[in-house]
């Protein structure tokens, strides 16, 4: 019998150590805190569908109740929770607003469950480019009037897709998004996963959430910002924009059908303690979080993202929650300030780019934690070496969200036959594969795009700085699967007669 790999060991271990995580779930392990006291042992509420508990693919007592409930403290006409993360939701939304075959207006920044759920339906994609912020290269927000042109361009869409806040915590202007969307009658879809705390934080000085601003399908993870269980998320939908009997019908086919009751419980005790005693906690933590930016924001060498930028680059508010860190001023990249971070301070950052990391703070980091991180960064800082000048390689962070050709659909290209080149001899073939980052998952090319000499030169340059480029079948990331270059109209037949019989 072979030896069991010990997945649960190296957890209860890793547990133990003075490993502390800046990055989701939201909870940060602290099991002991108020969020969690009354919360019991896991095991002994793990149930099925047993009579009294109803049925979440069918809800008419408890479950029912609860997401009205839910709904009542969120005001959307309808909460569903979700147990297959926010994946579920978007693709749920995307399945519930647009027709087989159709067109979806998305932002480009987008994460890959959603270019999924284009795959999936078949849909055409028009897209709006985030504005970039250059200091940083970090996406900045969506322009307003760059949507309405696209809808007035393009009339066949069906619905807007957008993403906001972005994973370092850029938020757009959904309410004037909002009303160009509606003035076209159209749905608009918030991807507002990370900003899940939002909508208990606006009065502590958090962002107003996408669902107050008018948006008619909102999707939270609230595993990411809130204390709850990775994997659990809500949609949140307002009647007008929406065929609910159709979003409703996707959202079963998307969840499991077997749902965790304690998936369901830990949503429902999360909202519960947000809307009572985490209202005021909010309020305690946006005061640490500013005050960690304060000790900050006098590194010589690291600079830490403030937000001064907003009414520029689309930027209309930010969440200070995120801890960017940049180190374009540095000798050191992302990822090497990552490794440092893990390995001399046990300190877990969320995710790092070529010149930047991401820390995830939320209402349970510990004041220890979070003064743990302010000395690690300005110990780093004090020793760091400066850059003379900046390598003009750099910038080609920001050509992540270049506008890329496309030459097939998503679907089109990955059900077309293929082949296999190198990612360095790709140039000018058309993608039959994802190419991303993970995390954020935000695609850096996607199946149907035109793989352009400067997308080839980032992928290369991720690879080279150590970043998790993933998303190709090669796991090493060395080749990646292009559409096949059909020589002859007799070559298409026999590839069709062949696609026909199977």
């Amino acid at each position: 019998m072979s030896e069991v790999p010990g997945l649960l060991k190296k957890l209860m271990e890793y547990e133990k150590s003075d490993f502390y995580p800046f990055h989701m779930p939201g909870h940060k392990r602290q099991f002991k805190n108020s969020f969690a006291k009354s919360f019991p042992n896991p095991f002994s509420i793990d149930i099925t569908e047993i009579d009294g508990f109803d049925n979440l693919h069918h809800p008419e007592e408890i479950l029912k109740k609860s997401m009205e409930w839910a709904a009542k403290i969120y005001i959307s006409h309808k909460t569903y929770y979700l147990v297959n993360g926010s994946s579920c939701g978007i693709l749920s939304a995307i399945s519930g607003t647009v027709s087989r075959g159709g067109t979806i207006l998305m932002s480009r920044n987008c994460h890959k469950s959603a270019y999924h759920g284009v795959l999936l339906n078949d849909l055409k994609v028009k897209y709006v480019y985030p504005q970039l912020i250059g200091e940083f290269g970090l996406q900045g927000g969506l322009l307003p009037e760059k949507i309405e042109e696209l809808l007035i361009s393009h009339p066949q869409i069906e619905a807007v897709l957008v993403v906001s806040p972005t994973y370092d915590g850029v938020v757009s202007d959904i309410q004037a998004i909002a009303e160009i969307v509606h003035r076209y009658h159209l749905p608009l879809i918030v991807d507002e996963a990370h900003g899940a705390h939002f909508s208990f934080g606006k009065k502590a000085g958090f962002p107003v959430s996408a669902l107050e601003s008018g948006a008619d399908i909102v999707i939270h993870s609230v595993h990411k910002t809130l204390p709850s269980f990775t994997q659990t998320a809500l949609m949140h939908v307002r009647e007008g924009y929406v065929d609910m009997g159709k979003l409703d019908r996707y959202v079963h086919i998307y969840q499991s059908s077997s749902p965790s009751y304690v998936m369901m419980a830990g949503i429902e005790n999360c909202i519960q303690y947000m809307s009572e005693e985490g209202l005021k906690e909010m309020t305690a933590f946006y005061d640490r979080i500013k005050g960690v930016r304060r000790r900050l924001s006098d590194m010589k060498g690291l600079k830490i993202f403030t937000g001064q930028e907003k009414g520029e680059y689309g930027v209309y508010d930010v969440d200070c929650s995120k801890i960017i860190i940049s180190t374009k001023r540095t000798g050191l990249s992302g990822a090497e300030l990552d490794e440092r971070l893990r390995k001399e301070y046990h300190l877990e950052m969320e995710m790092c780019g070529p010149d930047y990391v991401t820390a995830i703070t939320t209402l349970a980091d510990t004041q220890e934690g979070l003064e743990r991180l302010c000395e690690a960064l300005l110990e780093i800082d004090s020793d760091i070496s400066l850059k003379e000048k900046n390598d003009n390689g750099e910038e080609l962070l920001s050509e992540e969200y270049i506008d890329i050709g496309s030459g097939m659909t998503i679907a089109q290209a990955m059900d077309s036959p293929r082949e296999k080149v190198l990612v360095s001899e790709s140039a000018g073939r058309i993608s039959a594969e994802f190419v991303y980052v993970y995390p954020p998952g935000i695609p850096i090319s996607a199946p149907g795009e035109v793989l352009e000499k400067k997308i080839i030169d980032l992928i290369m340059r991720y690879k080279k700085l150590g970043l998790p480029v993933q998303g190709m079948e090669d796991e090493k990331a060395e080749y990646l699967y292009v559409v096949k270059v059909i020589e002859s109209n007799n070559e298409w037949e026999m590839m069709n007669k062949r696609k026909t019989k199977q």
